[in-house]
């Protein structure tokens, strides 16, 4: 199996919440780097998840649900300029990670929490 990433310390966070995920190897734009299935659950019940930890690495899934993410999904960290997209996978209860530009082996691999990778708005946890 090609394993394109791993789990490192990350230098972008501080404290006991400082994983991150790297490139082992290069990978190419377009190219797709994981696939994190997903558990979900209604909207409804998400005042209930912002009691917790969880909060902070659930994905919105759709108009009427959000998701927690397996796999190395929800350790991704945020940049206003990633180098990583993704997109919610309905017919596989997945989210899927791509390059979005080149990526070097060691680089640590990028999202836009926003989910567009342009949009530069503020995010949930800047307010805290």
């Amino acid at each position: 199996m090609d394993e394109k990433i791993e789990i490192k310390t990350s230098k972008l966070s501080q404290g006991e919440f400082n994983r991150g995920v790297f490139a082992t190897r290069h990978i190419t734009k377009g190219e797709l780097i994981h696939v994190a299935p997903v558990l979900t659950y209604p909207n409804e019940q998400h005042k209930l998840i912002e009691q917790t930890i969880l909060a902070d690495y659930v994905f919105n899934y759709g108009a009427n649900h959000s998701a927690v993410l397996l796999g190395y999904g929800s350790l991704f960290n945020h940049s206003y300029s990633p180098n990583a997209t993704y997109e919610l996978n309905f017919d596989n209860l997945s989210v899927d990670f791509y390059a979005y530009t080149d990526i070097q082996a060691g680089e640590e691999i990028l999202i836009n929490y926003n989910g567009d990778e342009e949009c530069d708005d503020p995010l949930w946890f800047n307010d805290k």
